[in-house]
């Protein structure tokens, strides 16, 4: 068998198994559907996110390293009376969000990987200081989840939130990124709709994973009806 062939054979088993798996989102309900854009309005979850620095691709890998770190054992699970303390795996859920993050900002805690920048009026997803971050399988409390060893990855809870969706195919460069975001955003202000916050980028698949086959997602926090 030619070394073509194997790798061939080897990427197809690899896509036949990942969509054979069953991985945890974060639960939300569409609200409105128009083309490839979505409404949704997310309950809440915990995300385990690190804060990094370098171009977005830089970033979102050293990101992705701490975190999968922390989910893969680099923890130390909750005390339980009689049982020796140990860590934990945690299963990998989807997406893996990547997004700016100003300087002066501070880690508050940490949803799929996403990119935003960090000022929320910015047009570019450019910066050298991002946030990444992996929601947290739902099973899990701040109480029950495995708290890092890693300072560099911190925990939160992100609160229940509505946000404008745009989802398409394909690589993520920075400028096609930006494409889609702006795309985004001209949907938003046609409906005299504001962002609340920075755009976010959020992933689905795995680096193996065919162009075609890719989800990812541009994300917008918008306001809820009748909120201030």
């Amino acid at each position: 068998m030619t070394s073509t062939l194997h790798r061939l054979l080897s990427a197809a088993l690899l896509l036949t198994g990942l969509n054979a798996m069953a991985i945890e989102e974060p639960k939300f309900t569409v609200l409105a559907k128009d083309g490839a854009i979505e409404q949704r309005q997310y309950a809440p979850f915990l995300v385990a996110e690190a804060v990094v620095e370098g171009d977005m691709d830089e970033a979102s890998n050293r990101g992705f390293r701490l975190i999968a770190d922390f989910i893969f054992g680099n923890n130390q699970a909750p005390d339980i009376p009689g049982k020796a303390s140990s860590s934990a795996k945690i299963a990998m859920t989807a997406p893996v969000t990547v997004m700016p993050d100003a300087p002066s900002q501070k880690i508050a805690m940490t949803a799929p990987v996403t990119v935003a920048p960090a000022d929320p009026g910015a047009s570019p997803m450019t910066g050298n200081r991002w946030r990444v971050h992996f929601v947290m399988p739902s099973q899990y409390t701040l109480a029950t989840l495995p708290k890092p060893k890693n300072p560099a990855v911190t925990l939160r809870e992100v609160p229940a939130k509505r946000y404008a969706v745009l989802t398409y195919s394909g690589f993520n460069t920075e400028s096609r990124v930006q494409q889609r975001t702006e795309e985004l955003r001209a949907w938003l202000q046609a409906r005299q709709l504001s962002p609340l916050g920075p755009a976010q980028l959020a992933r689905y698949d795995p680096p193996w994973t065919l162009p075609m086959w890719r989800r990812n997602e541009i994300m917008f926090e918008i306001a809820t009806p009748g909120s201030p």
